[in-house]
């Protein structure tokens, strides 16, 4: 009850242990370095030794006597520490002066309770100054970064636009292929790409890639894999001769992070198909209504300068269906933490077959969206029917 000598007994423990809560807000500041830190912990141990005393045997003098000249020692301390910083800012500036008047009222007051002087408690006068400073430097700091915010936005926003003008619009129209990209990236900017280095009616050169990585240090990659791709279009028949002339150029220039890559190559004339890859999964393959991997793998780009690459080569069809995908579509989780996987997206080709590219590449994006709890990829994939040639087709 609030008569009891033990409610008094508690009210009086209190006033121990408010100090200890300042001084972790100032360890927290970085207002305290290692001897002030020691000697906080010290002054908090002895604190608190004198709250429990006090529970025990009530309020002594000499306890109010020593925690006063603890107080008063530690926060001239503290300004002076403060007024030695080298790195002042304008924010640092407002705390400290708002510091300064707390410290002076708590001095005052710590001295006024020593010499038992019998004037009007106007320490908490100097908390609210306190207390106006941080609230100033609060507001400040919340409109700065809500600022870096908005201004990083705009970057993103850039660099997103930067990203999207060196991916190719469409494949052109062509008498024996049709072709359908679809790209979601994770994030603003992102580290998936795809390109068609040879596009007519006789060949489609098509090649997709995926850099370690997400945000803007993998697009600044993705822009110089494009660059690495152009610079190998005299040996787009050719995909291990292009990946490796890509290999090349990328090694030594990616900051430690990787590429992994797959070329194909469609020949109408020879009615042939061309692959190579580098780390990355899998082509599939719809023919007469089954599905097969090609799979054709070397060593992922930008890693090793040593790397080779060799082609897998087979008959083209007409009526064949080539699906290239980054692995943020096999490695879409469900909420139970299943991936989509290679079978299923197998399925899903398998199923997609009687419609046109575009809504082949719809279904197999929309599909994944609704079987992963969120997205924590890029998702990439190109979509490539060979229509056949009317004139090959009747010999």
């Amino acid at each position: 009850m609030q008569g009891s000598s033990f409610y008094f007994k508690i009210t009086n423990a209190i006033d121990f242990v408010i100090p200890i809560p300042a001084f972790l807000f100032f360890d927290a500041a970085g207002l305290l370095h290692r001897w002030g830190k020691t000697a906080g912990y010290v002054m908090g141990i002895v604190l608190g030794a004198f709250a429990l005393a006090t529970l025990a045997l009530g309020p002594q003098d000499i306890f109010y006597r020593i925690t006063g000249i603890f107080v008063i020692a530690a926060l001239i301390v503290l300004v002076a520490r403060s007024m030695r910083t080298t790195s002042v800012t304008q924010d640092f500036i407002v705390i400290r002066r708002g510091l300064v008047a707390f410290v002076a009222f708590a001095v005052w007051e710590n001295i006024r309770g020593m010499l038992g002087l019998r004037l009007p408690n106007v320490e908490p006068i100097g908390f609210v100054a306190f207390l106006v400073a941080l609230g100033y430097v609060a507001a400040h700091q919340t409109l700065r970064r809500d600022q870096q915010l908005s201004e990083i936005q705009k970057e993103l926003e850039v660099a997103r636009r930067i990203q999207l003008s060196i991916l190719p619009a469409r494949f052109p129209n062509s008498a024996n292929f049709r072709v359908a990209a679809r790209y979601v990236p994770m994030t603003s900017a992102a580290g998936d790409f795809y390109d068609f280095i040879v596009a007519d009616d006789r060949q489609a050169g098509l090649l997709i890639a995926d850099v370690s990585g997400h945000g803007v240090p993998a697009a600044r990659i993705a822009s110089m894999v494009k660059v690495a791709a152009t610079a190998q279009r005299a040996n787009a028949a050719n995909p291990s001769r292009l990946l490796a002339g890509m290999n090349a150029v990328l090694c030594g220039n990616t900051q430690n992070q990787f590429v992994t890559a797959a070329y194909v190559h469609l020949d109408s004339q020879a009615r042939e198909i061309r692959y190579s890859a580098a780390g990355h999964p899998p082509m599939l393959l719809l023919r007469e209504g089954k599905v097969c991997e090609v799979l054709e793998n070397g060593l992922m780009l930008a890693a090793f300068d040593f790397a080779a690459y060799t082609t897998a080569a087979q008959k083209l069809q007409p009526g064949d269906r080539l699906l290239l995908y980054t692995d943020g579509i096999v490695e879409a989780a469900s909420a139970g933490g299943d991936f989509f996987g290679q079978e299923s997206l197998s399925a899903l080709l398998r199923q997609t077959s009687g419609v046109a590219p575009a809504a082949a590449a719809d279904r197999i994006i929309s599909a994944v969206q609704q079987w992963a709890v969120s997205q924590d990829d890029d998702l990439t994939v190109l979509v490539c029917d060979y229509v056949g040639d009317a004139a090959l087709s009747v010999n």
